[in-house]
């Protein structure tokens, strides 16, 4: 007998989202990793709001909302509301009720930017890290660094010269201008709506972005981010920001440390040195002297290093094809490193749910 077409419902009903996910969806192994987390940023939440008042957004639903937007390629945060509207599987992961009214895309992106004054992006990533399930699975000895280029939310035609001698777009809300027999670099020009980013580029014959650079240390055992860190797109960026993060890393006395060819300079190679750490860089040999000789590469553990290293670049894959690391939808170096500091933690979260369940 063929069913009628009608409209089914009852007066009162009620489902809690908890029911409507399946007992192994990923999201719950994630979901009890960010709660643990999120637990020991309790007292961190506690110095970011006054004592009295209207209540705020809960940081911590605020902080699983963000990670949504990570997990699911939302592309704005107006998008994340409307998906938290009539998506159930979000409401649950954030904590809210079926019947719970959403935030308005305003008083969210106010309240966000409350946690970038706190730091609570790397304070996030850190307690992760610090997870008594996760700290087994980091090592202390082999590790690799790399950076990726992050496009500005910049136009080029702002990009202009900082005497204040260069003319204006034409008529129009976005009209033309020719840059034709104009040179323009760093040393001259900036940006007019995001003075941070920088005109850079990742390799020749590719075009010149005005862009920031995101930087990570990768530890060589299950391929988990351990250090992360955004700079200005400068030329020394990629190695000025590997020496921070190796120097701030807990790590055995005689660690090694893989990288590209552009980490293949003295200045790096020494600094590395002086940290205690053995730098596994490939060598540069085009029309120049490498940094490093047989002493260092006449070592297995060189050739593994430099087949590890590689997997960092899943890093910067996942977060610009998912995370929405490929073009920042902010400006600023303190908005976008917060940024992508949040996106390199949810990388994390997505590969640690089948770690911790395979066996030892």
């Amino acid at each position: 007998m063929r069913g009628s077409d009608r409209q089914t419902g009852s007066m009162f009903s009620y489902v809690s989202p908890e029911a409507l996910v399946p007992p192994d969806y990923p999201l719950r192994a994630i979901r009890v990793l960010v709660n643990a987390a999120l637990e020991r940023l309790s007292g961190d939440f506690d110095a970011l709001y006054a004592a009295g008042g209207r209540d705020s957004i809960a940081p911590e639903k605020l902080l699983r909302a963000l990670l949504l937007q990570a997990f699911y390629s939302v592309r704005s945060e107006r998008r994340l509301m409307e998906q938290v509207t009539y998506n159930m599987l979000f409401r649950w992961f954030i904590g809210l009720s079926m019947d719970a009214p959403v935030w308005d895309v305003t008083v969210f992106t106010k309240n966000r930017d409350r946690l970038l004054r706190g730091e609570v992006a790397a304070k996030f990533f850190a307690a992760v890290l610090a997870d008594p399930q996760v700290k087994p699975l980091l090592s202390s000895e082999h590790f690799s660094v790399d950076g990726t280029l992050i496009e500005a939310w910049a136009s080029m035609k702002s990009f202009r010269p900082k005497d204040g001698s260069g003319a204006p777009p034409g008529p129009g809300r976005n009209g033309e201008r020719d840059f034709h027999g104009e040179k323009r670099s760093n040393e001259t020009h900036a940006s007019k709506t995001d003075p941070d980013a920088r005109l850079a580029r990742k390799s020749n014959g590719q075009a010149s972005k005005l862009c920031y650079a995101g930087h990570v240390v990768m530890e060589n055992r299950h391929g988990l981010v351990v250090a992360a860190t955004t700079t200005r797109a400068t030329g020394t960026a990629e190695r000025d920001a590997g020496k921070t993060m190796m120097a701030g890393l807990d790590r055995a006395p005689r660690s090694t440390l893989g990288a590209d060819k552009n980490y293949d300079t003295r200045d790096f190679v020494a600094a590395m040195r002086d940290l205690g750490v053995t730098p596994h860089v490939a060598q540069h040999t085009n029309g120049r002297r490498s940094a490093i000789d047989g002493r260092t590469t006449r070592h297995p553990g060189y050739a593994v290093s430099q087949r590890i290293r590689k997997r960092i670049e899943e890093v910067f894959g996942w977060g610009k094809e998912i995370g929405g690391m490929r073009r920042t939808l902010l400006r600023g170096l303190e908005r976008v490193g917060w940024s992508f500091t949040l996106r390199v933690a949810a990388y994390n979260l997505i590969r640690l749910p089948k770690l911790l369940a395979a066996p030892a």
